[in-house]
């Protein structure tokens, strides 16, 4: 049963014969020639008709499968195309904690995710949704605001993957931090609750009006005010107060040495190389020209205001930058230029974009390149993003063609505390990440079809709520199983 889908692609659009109907507008050559008049009751009771298909009660319902891959076959695959000298680094750090080894299993996650029921209400999913991948960013006007911060694996697909995503890391950092099963519940219940209930606030949105939400710190200050114990507030005001310093200013201070009058990167191996320690003197010439093309790339894909602005910075000096836990053995370089003087820096995360854990899924990525899909998928899904946002496909240093994305390093960016937080402050949280994945996912998809598939009652609240605890159950065997690897010599790990 068709319905206005904000989330049509192209690709459909062009196949779709002369005359007929796609996503709301008739098309004639691949050119929308008409409006088809779908009204909001419609697309309502289309989003309803799912539930026959795919009941809400059976999201909570998950077993493995008797032929389930390997976890940690999983794992080596994935690690495949990374670094080999930073994957038992990867794995040290997956190893600390389930928590910790969840923040590293989106494949494995999305593997088991594609045996289970799907609505075929699709938007463009963040594919990592998990809490800490939410958090504060500067937003062009400078202002803080609260929103999802990574999108390494974003793509188009159906809204509940992220939702179980998000749920079941709350359910496993909730046993990090202790908390007992009653408690558990009624945060994994928060999450959803929220997302249920903005998705039935972003429904009567006019468009416009939804793609100007958002949520800034200042609100989420008020918001958790009414929840929290004053020492908490503080914590939280700390956080804020931390995010706000981090900025160019403060990355020169923290990463930079000026030697002879020239500023450069401090070292810290394996965590940061600059290229000085990572190339011989030989070498230098070719390096920096290799980075210069690659920066170059990188121009051409911002807008021309923006351009012009980055037109004004020149190259100093770059390093070799590990980051995140699911994220290390990637390419990930941080990129130090200066403007008006070495007291005028910029700093970027030229971060390398690898094939989404979601595409052996749910399909290719429909973009150039694996860069353009992080930029156009971040664009999509947040409230408002880095000004100096791009991307560069260029040969690197070994001469291999990659993809990469580029953004500000830090620039407002700021994490809640997980391992310190109380049951009322991961309720509160729970609660600003499920408004924050619903607004995200409105942008993209149609939220008045979501809206009409979750309905009013609690039903596909409890569904979830049950599915994170199982799969919470499912994370702690995948943690054991990649412990018994370490141990008996079948991976190797590294602690920092």
């Amino acid at each position: 049963m068709p319905w206005h889908g904000q989330m049509t692609s192209k690709k459909v659009m062009d196949s779709a014969p002369d005359g007929d109907a796609v996503g709301g507008a008739r098309w004639l050559n691949g050119q929308a020639v008409g409006v088809v008049p779908v009204t909001r009751e419609q697309r309502a009771a289309a989003g309803r008709a799912v539930r026959q298909l795919v009941p809400r009660s059976s999201h909570g319902e998950w077993s493995p499968d008797p032929q389930r891959p390997d976890p940690v076959e999983l794992l080596q695959e994935q690690a495949s195309t990374r670094i080999q000298e930073l994957v038992p680094l990867r794995y040290g750090r997956m190893l600390r904690t389930p928590f910790t080894f969840y923040r590293g299993a989106a494949y494995l996650m999305a593997s088991d995710l594609a045996g289970s029921p799907r609505t075929g209400l699709t938007t463009q999913l963040c594919g990592d949704a998990h809490l800490s991948n939410f958090g504060s960013f500067a937003a062009p006007d400078r202002r803080l605001l609260f929103g999802l911060n990574d999108f390494d694996e974003t793509l188009p697909g159906p809204f509940e993957w992220d939702l179980k995503r998000l749920a079941t890391s709350f359910a496993v950092a909730g046993r990090d931090r202790g908390f007992g099963s009653g408690t558990r519940e009624s945060i994994n219940l928060a999450v959803t609750r929220a997302y249920r209930r903005t998705m039935l606030e972003m429904a009567q949105l006019g468009r416009l009006d939804l793609w100007y939400a958002r949520l800034d710190v200042d609100e989420v200050g008020e918001r958790l005010r009414a929840l929290l114990k004053p020492r908490e507030v503080k914590q939280f005001e700390r956080t804020v107060a931390k995010a706000r310093a981090k900025d160019r200013t403060k990355a020169f201070a923290k990463l930079v040495e000026v030697v002879d009058g020239q500023p450069k990167f401090v070292g810290d191996p394996p965590r940061m190389v600059p290229l000085d320690q990572l190339f011989a003197v030989e070498e230098h010439q070719r390096v920096w020209e290799v980075l210069s093309e690659m920066l170059d790339s990188y121009r051409r894909s911002l807008n021309g205001d923006r351009r012009h602005l980055f037109e004004g910075f020149h190259f100093v000096e770059a390093a070799l930058k590990v980051v995140g836990v699911g994220s290390v053995g990637t390419r990930a370089w941080v990129v130090l230029m200066v403007g008006n003087g070495v007291d005028d820096p910029l700093f970027l995360q030229v971060k390398e974009a690898q094939s989404s854990v979601l595409e052996p899924f749910l399909g290719k990525n429909e973009h150039a390149s694996h860069g353009q899909r992080v930029v156009e998928g971040q664009r999509l899904m947040q409230s408002a993003s880095d000004i100096l946002l791009g991307w560069i496909r260029a040969d690197g240093l070994d001469g291999v063609s990659r993809d990469y994305y580029v953004r500000q390093l830090w620039d407002g960016k700021g994490s809640a505390d997980v391992e310190s937080m109380k049951p009322a402050g991961m309720r509160g949280y729970a609660d600003l990440c499920g408004w924050t994945l619903a607004r995200a996912h409105a942008r993209s998809g149609d939220p008045v079809a979501i809206a009409g598939y979750l309905g009013s009652g609690d039903r596909f609240d409890r569904a979830l709520a049950s599915f994170a605890e199982t799969y919470a159950d499912q994370n702690e065997r995948d943690f054991a199983a990649l412990e018994h690897a370490a141990k008996t010599g079948r991976i190797e790990t590294e602690s920092d």
